[in-house]
């Protein structure tokens, strides 16, 4: 039969390979050209088949490919049959809408079936040639061997405009999930040069089709359809959805059974079709939200050209909300409008995965419409809570997801208005905070929690400084504005201080133990702390340890700091802070005399000894509810003068230079272990090395 069936998920591998062996997938591979109105195509593309959304279909499918692929770029110069495919898709693509409006099934499924052959292809192509050579795969033309015609249209170039118009204009229905998912796959394929490829791309062909000429005046429709892909999250229709028989008793199945053998009839759907039960189908449930988010962050990450700046990060920097009203005219190209309410929502549902945190982080950082939609939301804790849940499981993400969390607090912590509404809102019985029982507590005060967490964590694993330094920034952003801190927050905030000291005492003794060594002793008698490598000579490992101290005074001095501007302007609503501060007052002594603290210890010293002072006069075994309220008392007493003022602790995060040096490599990885049904081996990847995120 001309039908082959492709294994579903928990078939055996001979269905699979039944493609290598199917007649009509030889014939097209072979060297003999087929013209193409001959009824060869039809038959071809009317197969049934399951396509893989579980990484291990797709392998099996990609190793049966690969062969497949190869052949056809060896008899392709001389048969033509690849553009012909190509043109066969084309050509049913431009009756797509009215096939949509007419519910005409068979015609969409051809069409679908036409494409999975295609990027199937394109897969294979784009790893074995290059972009120059993958664009003569699509201008040879059946003739002399070897020949083409260069005044033919640029059938790349009409592919890659076709899926664009596709995906904006097919209406998302169940009968057409499968071919918009397919539309949005094949340019994400189309794409991946860049896997293969060191250095981030910044030219080629695809990239100029995409960005400039026919595809440009679709920009933002392209940028707002795969918004609401993600926004949507439509599930995969059930197999039942996909062909049903027409009311009038003719229709599809008639239709097919004279145009196709019936007899291997089975159902087309993402990944689920009498295979087993929604295993796979559960862990990703929506294929075409999932790829249409990766294809939107490879577009928007895309570098700026020599003479054009990309236009899809122009459209993702300048939409606005479809409640705007204001009449003034975007100056920025591409704009358009998109519901926030329904992004937002879709936002903070998803920020379990990567990509999802990735868009929130582009959003804010690079739409200011955006950003000032979020800052005004009265149900904050919707999506900051996702994302100090990101942080709180901390060593069971990638070091990127992490980055990425903490990034958005620091921007979401530049805002004064919300650096005191986080402090109005309280939670009841946090679930995933596992180290206490947090029966209530204000968001501001978990927040708290977990970026010193945090930091705790990578003092003891990671030691990444840059991670210190965004904790230690948003923290110093929202201190000002510390409110009624929540006991365990301001406990915490104090034994963070008490790690610190102590660290910086273990490296002040080692430091003044290697100075002290004899010259010509042996170098790695002194034990080590784990932080320090061990290094060949006194000397060097007396700079690493001099590097270790300015890098932990560093930070003792921005706690000190952030406790300070607590106390300086909100000390009366911070009673817990005190308390812990009084609590812990001799870890503070030996930096009072300390040059790089003196200045910023004259306030804590003021605040300690004011209320020691009036502890001392309430007399002794005070209970801890006394303590309480002679603080509280001390606070309104204390007077305002008596603390000198610093200036405010403001931190503003800033991308790095050339940020497509970080970004463009991790979207990539984000692809390459998420998309859905793509499997590539990681032999030949060169973007990023294996073990990164």
């Amino acid at each position: 039969s001309l039908l082959w069936l492709l294994g579903a998920m928990g078939a055996n591998t001979s269905q699979v390979s039944d493609l290598s062996e199917s007649q009509s997938i030889r014939t097209l591979i072979g060297p003999e050209s087929i013209s193409e109105n001959e009824p060869f195509w039809n038959q071809l593309i009317s197969f049934t088949f399951t396509s893989p959304t579980c990484s291990g279909d797709a392998k099996l499918l990609e190793e049966v490919v690969v062969p497949l692929a190869k052949t056809l770029i060896e008899n392709n110069p001389r048969s033509g049959n690849f553009g012909s495919l190509v043109r066969v898709f084309l050509g049913r693509t431009k009756e797509l809408k009215i096939s949509t409006e007419c519910q005409d099934q068979l015609f969409i499924w051809q069409a679908h079936n036409a494409l999975f052959l295609v990027r199937c292809l394109l897969k294979v192509f784009i790893r074995e040639i290059s972009e120059e050579e993958l664009h003569l795969q699509f201008s040879y033309q059946a003739r002399a061997p070897g020949t083409y015609e260069s005044n033919c249209e640029d059938l790349l170039e009409e592919l890659i405009c076709n899926l664009v118009h596709l995906i904006v204009e097919v209406p998302l229905l169940d009968i057409t999930y499968n071919i918009l998912f397919e539309a949005v796959t094949t340019l994400l394929v189309l794409l991946s040069y860049q896997l293969f490829q060191k250095d981030i791309l910044r030219e080629g062909r695809i990239y100029r089709y995409l960005t400039r000429g026919r595809c440009l005046s679709l920009t933002s429709r392209l940028v707002k359809t795969l918004l609401y892909n993600f926004i949507r999250q439509e599930k995969c229709p059930p197999p039942a959805h996909i062909f049903q028989p027409q009311a009038d008793g003719g229709g599809l199945l008639y239709g097919l059974a004279s145009g196709v053998a019936s007899g291997l009839w089975s159902v087309f759907t993402l990944g689920g079709a009498g295979s087993k039960a929604g295993v796979e189908q559960e862990q990703n449930p929506l294929p075409l939200s999932n790829q249409s988010l990766l294809l939107l962050l490879v577009l928007a990450n895309l570098t700026d050209g020599p003479d054009c700046p990309n236009p899809f990060k122009q459209a993702v920097t300048c939409f606005k909300n479809t409640q705007d009203t204001s009449s003034i005219p975007s100056p920025q190209p591409h704009t358009f409008q998109i519901n926030f309410n329904s992004l937002y929502t879709a936002l903070c549902e998803h920020q379990r995965s990567d990509q999802a945190t990735l868009l929130l982080y582009t959003l804010l950082h690079q739409n200011p419409n955006m950003k000032t939609y979020v800052l005004s939301r009265t149900d904050m804790e919707n999506l900051v809570m996702p994302i100090l849940e990101i942080l709180y499981h901390v060593e069971d993400r990638n070091s990127h997801h992490v980055y990425m969390a903490l990034i958005i607090l620091l921007i979401l912590t530049e805002d004064d208005t919300f650096n005191r509404s986080i402090h109005e809102v309280l939670l009841k019985n946090i679930s995933w905070y596992t180290e206490r029982a947090l029966t209530e507590i204000s968001l501001g005060s978990l927040l708290i929690l977990v970026v010193i967490r945090t930091i705790q964590f990578n003092m003891t694993r990671t030691r990444d400084k840059y991670l210190h330094t965004n904790c230690l920034a948003a923290l110093a952003n929202m201190s000002a504005q510390f409110r009624c801190l929540h006991q365990y927050a301001a406990q915490r905030i104090i034994s963070l201080f008490a790690l610190l000291s102590k660290k910086h005492n273990k490296v002040l003794e080692q430091a003044t133990q290697s100075l002290q060594r004899p010259l010509g002793a042996d170098d790695n008698t002194a034990a080590l702390p784990d932080y320090v490598s061990v290094s060949t000579s006194s000397e060097e490992e007396g700079e690493v340890q001099a590097q270790d101290l300015s890098v932990i005074e560093e930070v003792i001095r921005m706690l000190l700091e952030i406790i300070n501007s607590c106390l300086s302007n909100s000390l009366h609503h911070n009673p817990n802070l005190v308390y812990a501060l009084l609590y812990k007052r001799e870890l503070f002594e030996q930096f009072r005399s300390h040059p790089s603290f003196q200045d910023i210890m004259q306030n804590l010293d003021t605040v300690i000894g004011f209320f020691s002072q009036r502890l001392e006069q309430a007399g002794t075994d005070l209970s801890v509810e006394r303590v309480q309220e002679v603080i509280k008392k001390g606070a309104v007493a204390l007077p305002k003068d008596r603390l000198k003022k610093f200036p405010e602790l403001k931190f503003k995060y800033v991308e790095e230079d050339q940020p497509e040096d970080f970004f463009i490599p991790y979207v990539w990885s984000l692809v390459f272990n998420s998309a859905v049904g793509l499997y590539w081996n990681s032999q030949g990847i060169e973007l990023f090395s294996m073990d990164s995120p």
